[in-house]
């Protein structure tokens, strides 16, 4: 894809593993692309368990932060590549690009929905939360910079989920969020049903915005993420996966990725599996 533009989203505020932080500059610097660095405040996060608001305030001040800067870029008529940091970084990323094209879909590969609200979250990890935040399901509190201008969850499909609440069940399926498991993509292929996931989301929909998150990639291949969950679809497949949102490039109109944790992953795999995704994207 042509004229990207990079953000690092460096804040691991949602999530109660540290190290999230540093993974995008550790991506960003492998590159000669124009980087807008966005730091979370200089805080001592909340890692409380009892807990179930977690750093809420700081993490709606960095998506502010990521809102504009996403508008910014698209209103120069470049691309938006958000790498983070954990999954939370994105809500202003998605909601951006839903406000500049009016009607997106959203496709999320990750191992979890992140369809928690405050209602239903057990642990009170915002990173538990985006997607719908994102649609615009209950979770207004982290997006009160807009007024009712979500992706619609018709348009919303995950894809290589594993690790779902039962709760966090009840709101998609409230929702009409459409899941693609692990299974899904091992059985079916991962070029078929990103194909799918694509038709999905971009149904009367004027372009998609496309989130990736390396858990949904096994942790025996990609151990550097905050929250593994086993049984993770292969790299191969994660590269299909990338490959196929590629062949429909004009259609996406911003991608994230995220979770890259540093700190936890071994002999750097997890860092040149990202890389080797990152340059697929912009060669």
């Amino acid at each position: 894809m042509k004229n990207i533009n990079f953000i690092s989203a460096c804040s691991d505020l949602g999530v109660h593993v540290c190290g999230s932080e540093k993974g995008p500059t550790l991506l960003t610097n492998n590159f000669d692309i124009e980087n807008y660095i966005i730091e979370k405040e200089n805080i001592k996060k909340s890692l409380d368990p009892e807990d179930l608001r977690k750093n809420e305030k700081y993490i709606n001040n960095f998506t502010k932060k990521v809102f504009n800067t996403t508008l910014n870029i698209l209103e120069d008529n470049k691309t938006p590549l958000l790498i983070g940091g954990d999954h939370s970084c994105v809500i202003g990323s998605a909601l951006a690009s839903q406000k500049y094209y009016d009607n997106i879909g959203i496709i999320w590969v990750d191992a979890h929905g992140d369809y928690n609200t405050f209602e239903t979250t057990k642990s009170g990890n915002i990173h538990g939360l985006p997607l719908a935040a994102i649609t615009g399901y209950k979770c207004e509190e982290l997006t009160n910079f807009i007024t009712n201008n979500y992706i619609n969850p018709k348009n919303c499909v995950v894809v290589g989920a594993r690790s779902i609440d039962p709760w966090e069940i009840g709101n998609m399926i409230d929702a009409g969020v459409t899941i693609f498991t692990t299974e899904d993509v091992k059985n079916e292929g991962a070029d078929k049903i990103m194909k799918k996931a694509i038709d999905i989301a971009t149904n009367n929909a004027n372009g998609v915005h496309v989130s990736l998150d390396l858990d949904v990639i096994d942790p025996n291949i990609a151990p550097g993420v905050s929250i593994p969950e086993d049984n993770g679809i292969s790299d191969s497949d994660m590269y299909l996966i990338v490959d196929e949102m590629l062949k429909h490039k004009e259609l996406v109109k911003s991608i994230d990725l995220v979770e890259l944790n540093p700190s936890l992953d071994i002999d750097n795999k997890t860092k040149d599996l990202a890389l080797n995704i990152l340059n697929k994207i912009i060669k």
